[in-house]
């Protein structure tokens, strides 16, 4: 195990500086405008930093770098994706509008820029539920993330690893607001990015080269071919782990429709990454963002799906035996290989605490911002709808104390649910959990996203419409008909003793890949039907 006191010093440091920051939001942060996006203290390089943060967790570290070890390169173009429409696309376009309309609005959440887009208190209702019902899972998915890297790599007992890391989140969201999350994340991808670097070299340096690390992940799947316990993969699809799976195949479609699309469409539509682009003072901020974003995806990523393959290579040559063959717990992988990569080294103990801290950060970030959504989600949107309905009209000007208040009880209730989750939940979870939600809110919220954003004059009967029938149909399709769901779910099983309703290659079709065509063709659909136009009055705006 790491040396405790090379990792006591490194720690240290890390939360020495991570109080600071939170002290620092603290006393920035004097109302409820401030704790929710902090305007006029995010720079281009604190809402990259933060965005890259918040956009990359354990989730896709060990998660999916747990998957890339199971299914080979083809992960890698998740990080196209995750560039070109997670990053590039999500800034130019969406970010754009998401700033402009949501400056003119007053809005503070994705669900209250819904809301008022469309002026419609049932959509910002709607929305502020997808994310206070929906975004726990993801963010226990985190927090197990983090805790299983930690455990493996220290050796400390899951329970204390997970109430710790929780802690530490809950204090700095809770106290610091969106100011203090954002100045960690930037702090936090720092030390990922490091992090990632020194793992990508090392692995290369384990292997001999970067020629000779792919010649032999190759060579590899040449002696394992002809292995009785790589018959079900082979007729599943596979072709090795340098080469994309079969057309149509279970695989190509669990790579292609679940862990491809289900991350690189659904990361537009997040609530959490929408509140950066609010933040930001003007266009040209985001355009910087954008450059040093997409960069910091593409290092941080591109390094995880690519040492998830090569560790077969790694624990081959180590103990005889694939990645999936030593560990059955695809979320251990990444935590063991970093581990005993690093075993042997002089200075071992010294990038094993760097890459430990590393992916604390990759934890501790997202969890903050996911954790700070929920809390504005509960706190502000729903408790000003209460209070709107009753006839007590929310002025975020006259009702700062309260509504401040509101905002931090929610995020720690959120807190403890998050953590019932990851207590709770299955092995084997981070990446679908992470599909999960991501395909939810990209099937149910998307399309009318992108319809708010780009059309002048909008429908809010249509928005309805198309938020109920691309969350419905998702969830069908995730309950009763997609096996990775599906199963482990169980609402299909408890209800019909089967556990999804049709056998066959539809099995393997992520929900996303339903829901969001239902809910874009259907909102096309009313646009025309429903005449009840909303725009945006002109005397709300101020540029």
């Amino acid at each position: 195990m790491v040396s405790v006191a090379i990792l006591g010093t490194v720690a240290a440091v890390f939360i020495a500086a991570t109080i600071y920051l939170g002290w620092y939001g603290y006393k920035s942060t004097k109302d409820n405008a401030q704790f929710l996006l902090g305007k006029n203290k995010a720079n281009p390089v604190l809402i990259a930093l933060s965005y890259g943060a918040t956009f990359l967790s354990t989730s896709a570290i060990v998660g999916f770098g747990g998957m890339a070890a199971k299914y080979g390169l083809s992960i890698v173009w998740l990080a196209t994706l995750c560039i070109l429409v997670g990053t590039i696309v999500a800034f130019m376009f969406f970010g754009k509008g998401t700033r402009r309309i949501g400056n003119k609005l007053g809005a503070f959440t994705l669900a209250d820029l819904l809301g008022k887009r469309f002026n419609s208190p049932s959509i910002r209702t709607v929305v502020s539920l997808i994310v206070i019902i929906g975004m726990p899972i993801y963010t226990a998915a985190v927090l197990i993330g983090g805790v299983n890297f930690v455990s493996v790599t220290v050796g400390i007992e899951e329970d204390v690893a997970l109430l710790a890391l929780s802690l530490i989140v809950a204090l700095y969201v809770t106290i610091g607001g969106v100011i203090a999350v954002m100045y960690n994340d930037a702090l936090q991808a720092g030390i990922m990015f490091v992090g990632m670097m020194f793992i990508l070299v090392f692995t290369f340096w384990q292997l001999g080269g970067v020629t000779e690390a792919f010649e032999s992940l190759s060579a590899l799947w040449d002696i394992k071919v002809t292995d009785p316990d790589y018959a079900g993969l082979i007729s599943s699809g596979m072709n090795g782990w340098t080469d994309m799976p079969t057309f149509g195949t279970p695989i190509w479609l669990t790579v292609v429709t679940t862990l491809l699309l289900g991350v690189g469409i659904g990361s537009i539509a997040q609530p959490q990454l929408a509140v950066r682009f609010m933040s930001a003072k003007d266009d040209k901020t985001l355009n910087k963002s954008m450059a040093i974003g997409a960069v910091f995806v593409f290092l941080v990523l591109g390094t995880a799906f690519t040492i998830g393959p090569l560790s077969n290579v790694f624990f081959y040559d180590l103990h005889g035996m694939t990645s999936t063959e030593y560990l059955s717990n695809s979320d251990l992988i990444i935590p063991t290989f970093v581990n005993e990569l690093f075993a042997e080294l002089t200075f071992g103990d010294l990038f094993i605490s760097i890459f430990i801290l590393a992916l604390v950060c990759a934890t501790i970030s997202t969890m903050a911002a996911l954790l700070h959504t929920m809390g504005a989600s509960a706190g502000y949107d729903l408790w000003g709808q209460i209070k709107e309905r009753r006839g007590q009209k929310l002025d975020i000007t006259r009702d700062q104390v309260k509504s401040l208040k509101a905002s931090r009880v929610c995020t720690l209730i959120m807190m403890v649910i998050v953590v019932i989750l990851a207590y709770v939940m299955p092995g084997n979870i981070i990446a679908k959990a992470t599909t999960i939600f991501m395909g939810l809110t990209a099937a149910a919220i998307l399309p009318t996203f992108a319809y708010g954003i780009f059309c002048k004059s909008v429908s809010p009967t249509a928005a309805k419409i198309s938020i109920a029938c691309g969350a419905v149909s998702w969830a069908f399709w995730a309950f009763f008909i997609e096996q990775g769901t599906s199963t482990k779910i169980g609402l299909c099983q408890a209800l019909f003793g089967e556990p999804y309703l049709i056998e066959g290659l539809v099995n393997y079709v992520d929900p996303l890949v339903i829901g969001l065509p239902i809910s874009a063709v259907v909102l096309v659909i009313c646009h025309f039907i429903f005449k009840d136009r909303y725009e945006i009055p002109e005397t709300v705006a101020s540029e």
